[in-house]
């Protein structure tokens, strides 16, 4: 159904006493039953209208079956134009439109497909180039779009790695080069350093935007072809500035715009002869797999990483890339393969010395970020055995929380995230509530996406308990953020 189309049900019974009571307490049972009886929808066209199967209409409208996530709450909501305040949400983004003709599908935008860039340095300055400007120019219809794609899995995405095994291609040298010089490549670090900090403590959002303008300005001085020096260490500052523009776009949602970038750090990455961090890029699109549910994916690019930086990599990374492998393994249900992966990144970590000479965006993997990753990872597991995994998934977080406060940001807000849900998953619905309120309050100072998804996924525990004044401001709390 188009998001500005009006709606199926008729003034008249979304005015219905017994339809706004069912609403107000989410029993959607009634909802469908008095949506069926008043507004004239067979069970398929309310399936075909919210995005649900008519099996899955017919289970809720028995009874057999509760809408429990906040994500199918909004899909009802936006398929039946449900006003966002009879639900208990702020306006939907429909109820501000006025209803627009159809349109043709928008032409491509004439970037070109990175799988059909060689892997040479000057492809990649022409990659970043075109990606930044179609980037910077993008309107809300290309946002919706870009939000729509979805990332290459598969074959198709390791395949176009491949490239990063090879060494860089050797090219001519100009005839005459740019004028940059040591200085201005020292305030560029600086400036990517920054950015980066940004993003991990407050995620993606308007910043997006500056880290896209700083990249297009490390293109444009790569174009002028700088002496050898410099070339290289810009491609090593245009690595981190794509690596840091695709975590920001993850966090806005843009998870094929995100791979995108990601592509273009690794390249980057390739083009500096940059191998450390190349296996960190590869190690953020493993992460992204993970999110997507593709743990076979995440542990080919775990072992790409390893493979091609195996002879280069200190201690730190070789422990943040064990635990990733940990992470697709517990994703996988592989218990003794998480336990073992788990193992390597301690010892790994417990070789790292203060003095260690490894790059300043490794430096937060210390003993506190593996406890707060560990415990994440156990609480993978947790959610099929909370029994086995759930008490030491808890105490693993709180070792992390107890270290790095709220100025971490994401990780903090994660962190937090995670032990409401170890309390849900054991029973103790009363400790998960408090949590959950830590949770909201964490989320509001970051601008993370990726956090407001996470938190989502504490909606259906504080469901089916609203004898609990703790429970019920909790499923509030979650519900009024989430739909601000």
């Amino acid at each position: 159904m188009d998001a500005t189309a009006p709606g199926p049900l008729a003034p008249e019974v979304l005015d219905r006493e017994d339809l706004r009571a069912a609403l107000i307490e989410h029993d959607f049972a009634a909802v469908f039953a008095l949506v069926k009886k008043w507004g004239g929808l067979s069970q398929n066209r309310i399936a075909s209208a919210c995005q649900l199967t008519p099996g899955k209409v017919s289970t809720i409208i028995s009874g057999s079956q509760r809408v429990t996530s906040f994500d199918v709450m909004c899909r009802i909501a936006d398929g039946l134009r449900i006003p966002g305040h009879l639900l208990g949400l702020a306006p939907r983004p429909w109820e501000h439109q006025q209803p627009i003709q159809q349109t043709l599908p928008a032409p491509p935008d004439g970037r070109t497909d990175p799988d059909e860039i060689p892997w040479r340095s000057d492809a990649t300055v022409d990659l970043a180039t075109d990606l930044t400007r179609s980037d910077l120019v993008m309107d809300r219809r290309a946002v919706t779009r870009a939000l729509a794609g979805a990332a290459v899995t598969g074959t198709a995405l390791l395949d176009s790695l491949e490239g990063w095994l090879q060494p860089a291609a050797a090219l001519p040298g100009p005839a005459r080069r740019g004028r940059l010089g040591m200085r201005e490549i020292d305030e560029l670090e600086t400036t990517a350093k920054a950015f980066r900090q940004w993003d991990h403590q407050y995620g993606g959002g308007l910043r997006r935007k500056a880290v896209l303008g700083q990249l297009s300005e490390i293109a444009g001085a790569l174009d002028d072809h700088q002496a050898p020096a410099i070339e290289t260490r810009l491609y090593r500052i245009m690595a981190q500035l794509a690596g840091t523009a695709a975590t920001m776009a993850w966090d806005s949602g843009l998870h094929r715009r995100a791979q995108e970038y990601y592509r273009l750090a690794l390249r980057s990455a390739h083009a500096g002869g940059d191998k450390v961090f190349g296996a960190n890029v590869l190690a953020g699109m493993a992460r992204q797999m993970l999110y997507r549910d593709r743990p076979d994916d995440a542990l080919q690019l775990i072992q790409l990483a390893q493979e091609g930086a195996r002879d280069v990599i200190g201690p730190r990374v070789r422990a943040m890339l064990h635990t990733r492998e940990a992470w697709a393994y517990a994703a996988q249900g592989r218990t003794a393969g998480f336990q073992r992966a788990t193992a390597r990144a301690a010892e790994a970590l417990a070789t790292a010395g203060p003095g260690e000479d490894e790059p300043y965006w490794i430096a937060y993997f210390d003993d506190t970020e593996l406890a707060g990753v560990t415990g994440g990872r156990l609480l993978d597991l947790a959610r099929q055995d909370p029994r086995q995994h759930a008490d030491r998934a808890a105490a693993e977080i709180r070792r992390a929380l107890s270290s790095r406060g709220s100025e971490a940001g994401r990780s903090h807000a994660l962190d937090r995230i995670g032990l409401a849900e170890c309390h849900y998953l054991v029973g103790d619905v009363a400790g998960g509530a408090e949590e959950t309120h830590r949770a909201v309050a964490a989320e509001r100072l970051t601008q993370s996406g990726r956090v407001r998804g996470q938190l989502g996924q504490l909606y259906p525990y504080t469901v089916g308990h609203s004898a609990s004044r703790t429970v019920r401001d909790a499923r509030t709390s979650i519900r009024d953020l989430l739909s601000s």
